[in-house]
């Protein structure tokens, strides 16, 4: 017995905008991982530092990058539900 998709997927109008955006993303990530990763290269004692409520500069950045990644998937998604919002109601008004 064979079972089709629950869903219709039709072609991703969006697909090269979403790209664009996901590398923009990945490029500014990999910047600020970057620097984390400089900086315990340069200079390890550093990370040591006290900087917040009494966490060092190495948890405070660590934490700070997850809840940059989450932040930064929350962004991607809403701009890509938009632009699909946009370009499905486009192509329904040219129906």
């Amino acid at each position: 017995m064979a079972h089709g998709p629950a869903t219709h997927w039709g072609e991703d109008k969006a697909s090269e905008y979403k790209a664009k955006i996901g590398i923009y993303f990945f490029i500014f990530y990999s910047i600020v991982y970057s620097i984390f990763v400089v900086i315990n290269v340069i200079s390890p004692l550093s990370m040591a530092t006290i900087v917040f409520a009494g966490l060092n500069l190495a948890v405070v950045y660590g934490i700070g990058l997850i809840i940059l990644a989450i932040i930064m998937g929350l962004i991607y998604n809403y701009m890509c539900t938009k632009k699909e919002n946009e370009l499905n109601t486009k192509e329904e008004d040219q129906q």
